[in-house]
């Protein structure tokens, strides 16, 4: 890491992220600006940029956003959230912990199914909708969404994108996930609401008027649209099946979103620039700076001597080895997405994996899942899916500061890695 370019693309980075953190400048003007000086000073060029798959912006996140964000946009018009709003909160009986803790359980179960990013799209109108009826600041129901959907995300191939790059390399199945940290993560999710009921106890303020008020609603009446749900329900099904039948029709969840997306505007009497208005622009420009600025990390070498220098702490020695790339993976996908993270560990953890003698099941990929899936929780910058919670609230005027998230991800992100530190010793090498 001689290269000037990489102690200056570190500095770049750095002093991006220090804005971030700062918030004295908007964080996608940071992000398209660091963007910006990673071309300029070279880390980066505009093939490695736009065109690298490895290096460059990753295009199947940017356009599975997008898709999806449409589908949300015209499922919005049909009073389909407002629905489940109201019939979410009389489920729970008004009471804020206990709607808390049906909707973190909805999102990580959905998580596991879908991925991360699609059910906290889904999830966070519903949630909008349900702190305005309960007069409750939205910010604590979101943030514990998004840590609910990173965890449950990780029980699944199909559940985070690093998932899918790690089943890609071990060649490891759906099944295999499920079998070794499904166990995990349910235990996981008992954990969060447990957690939940003790960061946010001060927001569950119960509003005996509010509560009847809900409780006096029918939920039918909120529908505005049959036609139009019943179009947006077929093809979110049709989409959803996509993502679940990947490994069979092997095409990407971006294409499915796409597709899914512009078959409804299609089909139905949706206004397409109504539609695109809803697609939340800042947050994909976003993505978009953050992928440049770690494609110059990757292409000036830093991530790579990152990655070797913890893959010679680490040697043959298997339960010392393990546990310390889940906790070195946690700590670093909360500075970096931990999708460029877990693309660039995939090949050294092949090569650990080798040299001890393991085989696509070994532990070693197990670590390296839970602390890039887990970790991201740490900060609000930490995995795709908080950041595009941050993007709703902030279109909905409920903006979630960036140390607002992270005070409460460290703690989430602290507990949960420690206790699947726990899992792995006992799992694999305690009863063996």
């Amino acid at each position: 890491m001689s290269d000037w370019h990489s102690w200056a693309a570190i500095v770049v980075f750095v002093g991006a992220y220090a804005l971030i953190i700062s918030e004295k400048i908007h964080r996608v003007a940071v992000a398209l600006g660091g963007a910006g000086l990673m071309l300029a000073i070279g880390a980066t060029d505009d093939v490695s940029a736009f065109y690298s798959e490895d290096s460059g912006v990753d295009w199947n996140v940017i356009f599975l956003l997008m898709g999806m964000m449409m589908i949300v946009g015209v499922l919005k018009k049909t009073g389909m959230f407002e629905y489940l709003a109201i019939w979410s909160v009389k489920k729970a009986k008004a009471k804020p912990f206990r709607v808390m803790a049906m909707l973190v359980v909805i999102t990580a179960v959905a998580s596991a199914l879908l991925d991360n990013v699609t059910t906290v799209l889904l999830i966070a109108p519903v949630t909008l909708l349900v702190c305005e009826r309960l007069a409750l600041p939205a910010a604590p129901f979101l943030i514990a969404e998004v840590f609910a959907s990173n965890i449950g995300g990780t029980a699944t191939l199909v559940g985070d994108p690093p998932n899918i790059i790690i089943a890609s390399r071990a060649g490891l199945t759906f099944n295999d996930f499920l079998v070794h940290l499904a166990p995990l993560v349910a235990v996981l999710v008992v954990v969060l609401v447990a957690l939940c009921r003790v960061m946010f106890r001060m927001s569950f303020v119960y509003d005996e008027d509010r509560a009847a008020e809900i409780m006096a609603l029918e939920e039918r009446e909120a529908i505005k649209d049959p036609r139009l749900l019943v179009q947006g329900l077929f093809v979110l099904v049709l989409v959803v099946a996509g993502f679940v039948l990947h490994p069979v029709l092997h095409y990407e969840p971006s294409i499915v979103a796409l597709l899914g997306a512009g078959l409804l505007v299609a089909v139905s009497t949706a206004d397409t620039s109504e539609v695109l208005s809803e697609v939340e622009w800042p947050t994909l420009a976003f993505f978009a700076g953050l992928f440049i600025m770690i494609g110059g990390l990757i292409d000036t070498g830093v991530i790579d001597e990152v990655s070797k220098a913890l893959a010679d702490v680490i040697g043959t020695n298997e339960l010392g080895g393990s546990l310390t790339l889940l906790g070195a993976s946690a700590v670093l996908s909360g500075v970096v997405d931990n999708i460029p993270y877990v693309a660039t560990m995939a090949p050294i953890t092949s090569d650990l994996v080798h040299n001890m003698g393991g085989g696509g099941g070994h532990v070693m990929w197990w670590a390296l899942a839970l602390g890039a899936d887990l970790g991201g929780n740490a900060t609000a910058i930490g995995a795709s899916a908080n950041v595009v919670v941050l993007g709703i609230a902030e279109r909905n005027r409920q903006p979630i500061t960036f140390w607002q998230f992270t005070k409460y991800g460290l703690i989430v992100t602290a507990v949960t890695v420690t206790i699947s530190l726990g899992y792995v010793w006992l799992r694999y090498f305690a009863l063996g």
